[in-house]
């Protein structure tokens, strides 16, 4: 166990349970999606594979429009 797991639950040992619980459910479930995730991408990295170069065809033909990360709309080229 590293220095900073270790912190970390020493840490949450000083909450009440009810709080311990909680954030025990949340890091459980983090786990579960993240070998979740793991999987299907060792499942399919062919098809990511060819996901990716359709996305940048599409982007090299210019059938693609920018996304403004500030308002998460899409901007027109133009």
């Amino acid at each position: 166990m590293t220095e900073r797991l270790e912190q970390a639950i020493a840490r949450l040992k000083t909450l009440p349970t009810d709080k311990q619980d909680a954030i025990a459910t949340l890091i459980l479930e983090e786990l579960e999606e993240e070998q979740h995730w793991d999987e299907s991408f060792s499942r399919s990295p062919d098809l990511l594979a060819r996901l990716a170069t359709q996305a940048m065809a599409e982007y090299r033909a210019g059938k693609t429009q920018e996304l403004d990360p500030e308002t998460m709309k899409l901007r027109s080229h133009i």
